[in-house]
């Protein structure tokens, strides 16, 4: 398998934090960075959507591992804008479920300070990510919007967004 994926940092955190329109502290570090990416989203209650899938498609463990990544994690809401025969069809082809979950994950533990300063990041699908600050936002491929910046956890960090990602179409 594929090998998985300070006071300017806090400054930029707060930036993007601001500019994602939450009002949470960047780089949280608190009892939730003893826990891991799995541990975390599961604690935070909006995420069952995406945990449950993480489990489906087998990448549980990975997102639990030492290595570090970066998660960026849509919400149940997000989820709920996903047709249902989409969904269906994911839970039936596990390779191209794996695909879009790894779409979503950045080897690396890039913080708000590390996103702001790129154009795109290169995920553990293998396909790029466009990074965008647009109107006070940070915008992934022109759709989805992160809403919580620099959730921290034990290996690694996730950042809250409210739309799912789709990987482009293989060439």
């Amino acid at each position: 398998m594929q090998k998985l994926l300070a006071a300017a940092v806090l400054t930029a955190g707060a930036a993007l934090a601001t500019a994602a329109g939450t009002a949470a502290a960047p780089a949280q570090r608190t009892a939730a960075a003893d826990k891991t990416i799995v541990e975390t989203a599961a604690d935070a209650g909006s995420f069952t959507t995406l945990i449950a899938l993480v489990e489906q498609a087998g990448l549980a463990g990975a997102l639990s591992g030492d290595d570090k990544l970066t998660v960026f994690a849509p919400t149940d809401k997000a989820f709920s804008k996903v047709p249902q025969a989409t969904l269906d069809k994911l839970a039936r082809k596990p390779k191209r479920l794996r695909r879009v979950l790894e779409y979503h994950v950045i080897a690396g533990d890039l913080k708000a300070a590390d996103i702001i300063e790129r154009r795109s990041v290169r995920t553990l699908a293998g396909a790029k990510i466009k990074l965008r600050v647009r109107d006070g936002n940070v915008h992934l491929n022109r759709s989805a919007k992160v809403v919580q910046a620099d959730i921290a956890a034990s290996n690694g960090t996730i950042h809250v967004i409210d739309r799912v990602l789709l990987p482009p179409r293989r060439r």
